[in-house]
């Protein structure tokens, strides 16, 4: 754990090494605490379908068939849907009468990302054909791998992949941009931790950033990708044209997670220049924003391109406990951003935070549930 007075998330290097969803099996841990994202991803899998209907079969089955999970994390959701590709594609080759090739399947997410607990939660492998594999009830019928690195730069070799996936990731910023961190800068977010609500040149710093990075993305899968491959994206986004109304996104970081960082400031347990220091590197972009990236870069044809109402975040028992509503909402926001918030201010400090984002929370629980609705980007792209 980095000391208090370290600012990680203003070095672009130290974030990429550091980010991650918080790993492990505890109580605030991605894999408990992402219920929500697998729900989402089961009610857009006719999208996904329909992206696979595209890809191009290949009858020569000893050329192995490859899917790359991009921002993979740590939970059963990626293991869940590498399972609905694979047992797609493998009855489109066996509907044309084509022997199923070897599957692999690539969990690829950052360096910090806990392996170790996704590997954990793999089948074992189902036999030593593909026939016993696709026999072998409980177990996977695909050789598996992880693959540690950043998605914005090149993470396989050229013309080697058949399906990339990536759900609820591209919204992750490579780096908070450096003028929003600048006091000297018109794009200084004083007094926030995160762009809902800022100023129009926060916002568009904001914008630009995501802009880059999904460019960079889009260069490297085209290098990568096998003629004839597909590519299925979902990330935050957002319905309105103004880049400081970020939605769900803002309602999650940018009120009751807002408010309670400002109680630390408040209370004499950091600075001011502490908190502005700190900002969440994530983007929902709209499809406005998406597809200007997507065009400029030419080298994709984009087959479908949305937005698509996930619904809530929050997965409770008891919609009227109030308690509840708001130890949900700390776990879900501590799962996702309780990595850079420990190490930005440690975690002593960081308990206090998510016990003030709990209360906080519990106090609006009905506003909560009413309002706080997760929109997506769903993109299906194929080389042009």
């Amino acid at each position: 754990m980095a000391p208090i007075g370290d600012n990680v998330v203003v070095s672009n290097m130290k974030l990429e090494r550091m980010l991650s969803m918080k790993g492990g099996n505890g109580e605030a841990s991605y894999v408990n605490n992402s219920q929500a994202q697998g729900l989402h991803a089961q009610s857009m899998l006719h999208l996904l379908r329909e992206t696979l209907d595209g890809v191009q079969l290949n009858p020569a089955a000893d050329i192995p068939f490859v899917v790359a999970d991009l921002g993979c994390s740590c939970g059963t959701n990626t293991i869940n849907m590498i399972d609905v590709i694979i047992k797609h594609m493998t009855k489109r080759y066996e509907a044309m009468s084509y022997n199923p090739p070897e599957f692999s399947a690539f969990f690829s997410d950052l360096p910090s990302n806990d392996f170790n607990t996704l590997f954990q939660l793999l089948p074992p492998y189902g036999g030593s054909s593909m026939e016993e594999c696709l026999a072998s009830d409980g177990h996977r019928s695909y050789f598996a791998a992880g693959v540690p690195g950043s998605f914005y730069r090149r993470l396989f070799p050229a013309k080697s992949v058949d399906v990339f996936y990536s759900a609820f990731s591209l919204h992750w910023l490579s780096q908070v941009p450096d003028i929003v961190l600048d006091k000297r800068s018109a794009a200084y977010n004083k007094g926030r931790i995160f762009i809902h609500g800022a100023n129009e040149c926060t916002a568009n710093a904001y914008r630009n950033q995501f802009q880059t990075d999904l460019a960079m993305f889009l260069r490297s899968r085209s290098i990568e990708m096998k003629r004839g491959g597909s590519m299925f994206l979902v990330c935050l986004g957002r319905t309105s044209v103004d880049p400081t109304d970020q939605g769900g996104a803002g309602l999650l970081f940018g009120t009751h997670f807002q408010d309670a960082w400002d109680d630390l400031v408040q209370e004499g347990l950091i600075t001011s220049e502490k908190r502005d220091n700190f900002n969440i590197p994530v983007f929902a972009p709209s499809l406005h924003d998406f597809k200007e990236v997507v065009e400029a870069n030419g080298s994709f044809i984009i087959n479908k391109l949305e937005v698509f109402r996930g619904g809530s975040p929050l997965v409770v028992s008891h919609p009227d406990d109030t308690a509840e509503i708001g130890h949900a909402l700390a776990n879900s926001c501590r799962s996702i951003s309780g990595v850079l918030v420990d190490a930005h201010i440690g975690g002593q400090l960081s308990d206090v935070l998510f016990s003030h984002v709990e209360s906080r929370a519990t106090s609006q629980a009905k506003e909560l549930l009413e309002k706080l609705q997760f929109f997506h980007i769903v993109a299906s792209l194929s080389l042009a």
